[in-house]
């Protein structure tokens, strides 16, 4: 008779796609990984700052990367009219004024005693 603990070295020794695992909803990931380095490359598709496009392997899952446009090298029209939309907006507020017509002394008699 086989000792007990061999059956369990020969599920070990199995491969992955044969080990019993129970897979649940407990085991399913809300989150990313919080990985520091990915083992893999991803695709990302890299805008450039003249509008082109290309495809290329990145370290990181991402849907799109944009490259910084360089403001110095844009004409004055161009430069003035990106520095504007940097700029926060302004945010007006509107002050309503409601006047009502509330008189405490038709009220009182609710409260007073008798």
């Amino acid at each position: 008779m086989a000792a007990p603990w061999s059956a369990r070295l020969r599920q070990l020794a199995a491969p992955w796609h044969q080990l019993h695992i129970r897979n649940n909803s407990n085991r399913s990931s809300v989150v990313r990984f919080g990985r520091q380095a990915y083992v893999r490359l991803y695709p990302v598709l890299l805008v450039r700052p003249d509008g082109s496009t290309i495809n290329i392997r990145y370290k990181e899952p991402k849907k799109i990367i944009t490259m910084p446009v360089d403001v110095s090298l844009l004409p004055e029209a161009e430069r003035k009219a990106r520095m504007r939309k940097r700029d926060p907006k302004k945010v007006k507020v509107n002050e309503e004024r409601f006047e009502d017509e509330f008189k405490v002394e038709d009220y009182s008699k609710f409260w007073k005693r008798k």
